[in-house]
């Protein structure tokens, strides 16, 4: 496909070439970041394949075929097509639940792992996203954008104060000491978040989290597949 011709063929942990159980359409440190970690930590197959932002390939009429949002991640598992992120790691986590990166279904600590995970998607994201590209609400009226963007960080800030004060009382984790991909998708936030005035790591707890996460060989390995090789966040 035209803009998709850059890919890696990774087998984690594993070195019989089969054919990739999954592909993982991406863009270095984008939103497949949580869902690339959480690939890692399961050891499952997969294909990785740039969709390269720098020449717009996710409006090219190759990718809209796959993703008519024209966003990235994209993940392909034979004859589904899947997109949004949160909706990725939750796919995952559900085909390979003996794995353990979500409580069982049906159970009090399971409804919690749903309302981190629609918390961190929904509120602190989308504050994010605005915070990053506060054209896209003010158009070209600078100082309209500078209020956005204020607006924004500061709405992102107290829902970083939401997940402190969280973790401060049922920490370290999210689900206490069991990991789980609601911490995988912290670490894709975070990591967006470090230029922000007060940066997730100010908040002793977060920052306690993410250096517990950020040591685990699988997510060092998925950053470093993307081509990120600085501090993750």
């Amino acid at each position: 496909m035209a803009n998709l011709t850059q890919f890696y063929f990774l087998i984690s942990g594993n070195t019989n070439r089969k054919l990739p159980m999954y592909q993982l359409h991406y863009f270095p440190a984008n939103a497949n970041a949580a869902p690339h970690m959480v690939l890692e930590e399961l050891g499952a197959r997969y294909e990785l394949l740039l969709v390269d932002r720098t020449k717009d390939a996710q409006k090219s009429r190759e990718y809209l075929k796959i993703n008519p949002n024209g966003r990235i991640p994209t993940l392909v598992d034979n004859s589904l097509v899947l997109s949004e992120a949160a909706a990725i790691v939750l796919h995952l986590v559900d085909q390979h639940s003996d794995a353990g990166l979500a409580p069982k279904v049906g159970t009090p600590e399971r409804a919690k792992f749903y309302q981190w995970l629609t918390f961190l998607t929904n509120s602190l994201q989308e504050e994010l996203m605005i915070w990053q590209y506060p054209e896209r609400l003010a158009g070209k009226d600078a100082a309209a954008t500078a209020v956005v963007k204020r607006g924004a960080e500061a709405r992102a800030s107290t829902f970083l104060d939401v997940v402190e004060d969280h973790l401060k009382a049922n920490g370290p984790l999210f689900l206490g000491n069991e990991l789980s991909a609601v911490d995988f998708y912290l670490v894709m936030l975070c990591r967006w978040a470090r230029p922000m005035i007060k940066p997730p790591r100010s908040r002793p707890n977060i920052a306690k989290l993410l250096d517990k996460v950020t040591a685990l060989p699988s997510v060092r390995r998925a950053y470093e597949r993307e081509g990120i090789t600085d501090e993750i966040c």
